[in-house]
Formats: C-alpha cells, structure tokens, sequence
C-alpha cells in the first residue's frame, strides 16, 4: 500500500472507557490500549487529538478531558483489584452514566464540522457518538463479535471482518468498500528483543487466565515435555483457587516492564485461543521481543503467525508439543520475529489509519469513492 501522503490534518475526539484509566497500568485491556496508542500515533503526526476519560489518564494529546471523576470511579470500582480479577464493569452503573453525560457535553463543546469521534469501545461508549450526529463516528479497531453500528467501521483482521460479514457475504455481493481492516498497533518503546544468551528454559502465557484463552493446553503440553511454565494475566474465576502443577510459576498480573522482561527472556509463548481470535495482540508483543509463539489455527493467527517463521499453528496435542520441541530447541530466529513484529508498529500502521480517514473525510467534502487523491 502506497504511503500516505499526510496532507490532511484531521480533529480526533478520543473515547476512553469508563471502566479505566486511559494509561499504561490498564496494559491488560487491549481497547484501553488502543486509545491510550492512537492518541500518540495521531498526535505525534500532527493531527489534533482530544481525549475524554477518567481523571488520571494521561494519554499523549492535545486535550485530555476528565468525563468521570476520580471519586465516582473510586465508588464504584474502587473495592474491585483488577490486577488478580477481570474487569468489572455495567453500563447501567453511576460510572457510565457519569462518563456518558459529561462526555456529551464535553464534545459539545469541542466538536467542529467534520471531527471524527471514535468509541474505542464500541457500543459500550455510544450514547456520546449517537448524541453528535452531526460529526464523523468511526468505531476503530474492532476486536469485539456483537454491537457494531457505525457506518465507518475498521476491524483489527480480515478474520473478525468475515465472520461478521457472516456466510452470505460469500454468495451475495454484500461487502462494503469502508468496513476495512487495519492491524492493531505498538509502540516500540515497550518491548526489547532478547537474544540466544537472555533466553531462559521455560514457556511463557500472557493474557486471561482461562481455558478459553487456552492456559490449559499450555499446561498440558509443558506437563508432557518437563518443561517450565510461567503464567502471567488476571485470573478468571474458574482459576481462582486452581492447584497449580509444580512446573508451572503463576507471576500474577504484569506490567510493561515485567512483561517485558518474561517475554525477552522465554524460549516461546502460548496464545492457544479456542475463539476466533479478532487480533491476538500478545502474539505480537512477543514478536517484538523476538519471542516465537505457539497458536491455534484459526482467527487473526491464520494472518499474523507464519508458520515455520514466526512460531507455529496447532490443532491437535501432538501438534503443540512437536511445536514446543522446536521452539525450545531455537529453530525459529528471533531476528526474524522481532522484524515480523514491527509490521505492527505505531509508525507502520498510522499511514494506514490517516488514508482511511482520508477516504471517509472524501464522502464529506469531496467525490466519496470516485476521488483520486
């Protein structure tokens, strides 16, 4: 794809969740992330970028907005220790609604012709969206299977695109040219390659700690080989007072240092999601630690990790132990997952977001579909 040519500057207004903080201690929820990341890579490029969270974010922009207050946040998720659990969170509760009526007015007061708003969390934030009609709604980056509304749409793979297309698109001529897909993105600062020296005997799983995301499996095929196991994530409640096996190391929740330092330092990682997986961000931060991985077949896996260079795809136990022979025994290059990874950085992928907005700001102002920029 040709490099954008960065002529138009564009006004951002940023949607944060309710739920957190738009800041690096929230790095185990991806949309957090994704805010947190678009605000720099736009903001960084020139564009004007305002933001609208709970007070305590502290993203890169031009205008951070406080939407909910730090005494309604505490009241209502304040007895609740994300680092060991999921995340809570309720529309219907005082958080939402306080962050939804102060966001309606704040981009009220804010908002020009032809702004984008983008809900980095879907429907979760689209009261604010749907009481400015009169700008541009983007839902960016989705990674999540129910809620879609906007009429600009960018999805994190061409994985999540299909199935929301769903079978008829494959005998119908449904498809529409701005329901695109654009990668989930990275900041470089965040992760180091590791060398052959730095690498330890162990394997490591990032990410929710539940069968669904496929911890199990990872265990299994450890326990198979003798192999250490290092677990990293929130618990899900079905592991909660799980017995863990001697091989494996539950870590407890990681920050971007720590994960880091665990994902530099493996021989390979686990991402085995039994979903089709929308993007699968962990696969790719371990590649930008030059970390190969080990996945299911299916989902954003089938786009983003190579077999045989990046790591492996698996569908049966055998497959996910001969996987994890090879990747203990260093068969694949880190060199080469760290140079795969960076596909996925800020700077690659912000052309990608600016042409689009380009395209949509075309139907606006210019000849939609049929301009030749």
């Amino acid at each position: 794809m040709a490099e954008y040519s960065k002529k138009m500057k564009f006004r951002f207004h940023v949607l944060g969740l309710p739920h957190t903080k738009t800041t690096e201690e929230y790095v185990a929820c991806a949309y957090t992330q994704k805010a947190l990341k678009f605000c720099k890579m736009m903001k960084e490029r020139g564009h004007y970028v305002i933001h609208y969270g709970t007070a305590g974010s502290n993203p890169i922009c031009d205008e951070n907005v406080e939407v909910l207050s730090e005494e309604t946040f505490n009241r209502v998720y304040g007895d609740h220790d994300f680092h060991s659990k999921w995340f809570k969170f309720d529309i219907n509760d005082d958080a939402y609604q306080e962050f939804y009526r102060r966001g309606i007015e704040e981009v009220g007061k804010r908002k020009q012709l032809n702004d984008f708003i983008l809900p980095f969390w879907g429907a979760g934030t689209r009261p604010i969206c749907d009481a400015h009609e009169d700008i541009i709604v983007v839902e960016p980056g989705i990674g999540y299977s129910y809620g879609h509304w906007a009429k600009w749409k960018v999805f994190e793979s061409h994985a999540l695109l299909h199935a929301y297309k769903g079978l008829g698109a494959a005998s119908h001529c449904n498809m529409d040219w701005y329901e695109t897909v654009i990668p989930n993105y990275f900041d470089l600062k965040d992760f180091e390659v590791g060398s052959e020296e730095d690498r330890e005997d162990y394997m490591l799983f990032v990410g929710r700690v539940y069968d669904g995301k496929g911890v199990n499996i990872a265990i299994d095929t450890t326990r198979k080989l003798g192999i250490k196991l290092k677990v990293a994530g929130q618990l899900d409640e079905s592991y909660e007072d799980y017995d863990w096996p001697d091989h494996v190391e539950f870590v407890g929740y990681v920050g971007v240092e720590e994960r880091k330092q665990l994902m530099k330092k493996a021989k390979g990682s686990y991402v085995a999601s039994m979903y089709i997986e929308p993007f699968g961000g962990v696969q790719v931060e371990n590649l930008l630690c030059g970390t190969p991985t080990i996945t299911t077949d299916w989902g954003a896996f089938a786009e983003n990790n190579i077999e045989g260079v990046t790591g492996y795809r698996c569908r049966t136990f055998a497959d996910f132990v001969e996987a994890t022979r090879k990747v203990m025994n260093q068969e694949i290059s880190y060199e080469e997952c760290r140079k795969q990874g960076e596909r996925f950085s800020l700077e690659a992928i912000a052309p990608r977001y600016e042409k689009f907005f380009e395209d949509v700001m075309n139907v606006y102002t210019k000849n939609g579909w049929y301009e030749v920029n």
